[in-house]
């Protein structure tokens, strides 16, 4: 990993591995593109505004790139689902290409336990052998299932270049700010109603992870979770809120309406997200630690505590 290259650089764990890469002996060049400026600077970081849409095979030849890290993804959810999915298939497409094109040797994804859909009949827990179903309603699932098979398809073709899928669950911390963490920062948090528990991994423990995945040339698909799991209650109160169950039926259309007239003081998300809340889709995290030892620092309490106690700070 001499020359590095990072996708959607000024995103949460783009930036997050950007600045632990910039401090490291093996990395000479490190490289990262985006739609914005990153808000923070690095040694060795070299940024360049790009859209990974955008041809990146020439890019990546003067750079001399030979590991690319892909972080570049569209988390919130936005109206405009073709919008939406043609950055993340068609931008996945086009830094796959442009990596076997270029003669990239090592290349690094990072998708997500929601690959694998939010269902009332999922395996508990979930290993990296289980179905990958992302919900087709839930257009961020739907890519993320989307999108696996398409590197299935690639590593298949090219194995000469080395490739590493990672799974994280929900990532949290003190930079965790996406369409749940604000849910969860509500005084009033409405949740459906049953519900099941969640599990958490902290972006600390996931960056270890994608830098050891690196050092050692471990290749491969892995689950990236913490131990244990929290219901919608335990983080609502650990947050400091005040828990207010409702009927799915009830719940469902108060938040599409929210949804479709854009009240994002009520919801930033589709109704179609609340299946996240309401099924178990719990990972296990058995294959990493087996095939790499790798001991995390925080279990799913201690990482959601991590994230509770810096917005309690910041307040």
């Amino acid at each position: 990993m001499k020359n590095v290259l990072i996708t959607g650089v000024s995103g949460y764990i783009g930036g997050k591995i950007a600045r632990e890469l910039s401090a490291h002996s093996k990395v000479q060049r490190l490289v990262g593109i985006d739609v914005r400026k990153p808000p923070f600077s690095a040694p060795k970081l070299i940024f360049a505004r790009h859209d990974v849409r955008a041809p990146l095979t020439d890019f990546f030849k003067e750079h001399a790139i030979d590991s690319v890290i892909h972080a570049a993804y569209v988390l919130p959810p936005l109206h405009d689902k073709a919008l939406m999915e043609e950055i993340n298939v068609a931008g996945t497409q086009n830094v796959l290409e442009s990596c076997r094109q270029a003669g990239v040797s090592r290349l690094m994804y990072t998708s997500s336990t929601t690959a694998y859909g939010f269902h009332p009949d999922n395996e508990i827990p979930l290993t990296e052998g289980s179905p990958l179903r992302g919900n087709d309603d839930f257009t961020y699932s739907k890519n993320k299932k989307e999108l696996e098979f398409i590197f299935e398809r690639f590593i298949v073709d090219y194995p000469e270049i080395s490739v590493t899928v990672l799974r994280p669950c929900f990532v949290v911390g003190p930079g965790f700010n996406n369409p749940l963490a604000t849910h969860l920062k509500k005084r009033f948090v409405l949740c459906p109603r049953p519900s099941a528990p969640m599990q958490f991994v902290h972006e600390d423990d996931l960056v270890r992870v994608m830098v050891m995945c690196l050092e050692k040339e471990i290749h491969g698909v892995y689950n990236v979770a913490g131990k244990g799991e929290l219901s919608l209650e335990e983080m609502v109160r650990i947050m400091g809120g005040i828990y207010c169950p409702l009927p799915m039926g009830l719940m469902a259309p108060i938040n599409q309406v929210a949804w479709a007239l854009r009240l994002k003081w009520l919801t930033e998300f589709p109704s179609p997200a609340l299946n996240l809340m309401r099924y178990s889709w719990i990972a296990s995290p058995g294959k990493l630690i087996v095939d790499t030892g790798f001991a995390y620092g925080y279990d799913s309490r201690a990482a959601f505590q991590d994230f509770a106690d810096s917005v309690k700070k910041v307040v």
